[in-house]
């Protein structure tokens, strides 16, 4: 991955700290954003455009690490660094996806392997967020009809017996089903069976 297509976003409240996690970064080729309170970071940093992580420190004054991992509902990817070794804290960071939990000081060493790992972990989670999109507006342009086809039709039923559920003629069935593969840009059922799980996921994630 090009480290200069790369955000860190370095979040704490000293400033000392601030310079000492964001030096290093950024003579390994990253760009770097640092922010002395969460709240700034939240209002501007551009989360969404490029493969980024955070390191966020788990003692902001104004509010805790913990409740701003919350508020980015896994965005991006977190490391989390702490002046204290507070077990609950970094069980319950892990366990709402965390991918690293580092002790001030940090050495340089372990932070790029950190910052690394968790680049890497945002580059497939963009690339996600950009099949789910693409997906998304091949469905989008799947009439109604079309649409219940492709449910039956995922769900394994036959032609004939998507014509009989629909009440229409197994030659009309054909015809929608033949557009709802090239809507889709689906070669074959096996993978339009895999793009429809990925809307209708989406779909039950949304209600």
């Amino acid at each position: 991955m090009n480290e200069t297509c790369s955000m860190v976003f370095v979040v704490d409240h000293d400033d000392d700290m601030r310079g000492a996690l964001a030096r290093p970064l950024r003579s390994a080729g990253y760009r770097v954003e640092a922010y002395d309170c969460a709240d700034t970071f939240l209002g501007y940093a551009d989360l969404a455009h490029c493969p980024a992580c955070a390191l966020l420190d788990l003692q902001l004054p104004e509010r805790s690490g913990l409740t701003v991992q919350r508020k980015l509902h896994a965005t991006l990817p977190i490391i989390f660094i702490s002046g204290h070794r507070d077990v609950s804290a970094v069980v319950e960071a892990m366990k709402d996806g965390a991918t690293d939990f580092l002790l001030k000081p940090v050495r340089d060493s372990l932070l790029l392997d950190a910052t690394g790992r968790a680049l890497e972990r945002s580059r497939r989670m963009l690339e996600s967020r950009r099949e789910l999109a693409d997906i998304q507006h091949r469905a989008s342009r799947l009439t109604p009809r079309e649409r219940e086809v492709m449910t039956l039709v995922v769900a394994g039923c036959l032609n004939k017996q998507v014509a009989s559920e629909l009440g229409t003629a197994e030659k009309t069935i054909k015809i929608h089903r033949a557009r709802v593969m090239e809507k889709m840009k689906a070669k074959s059922l096996p993978e339009l069976v895999r793009l429809a799980d990925k809307v209708f996921a989406d779909t039950d994630r949304v209600s």
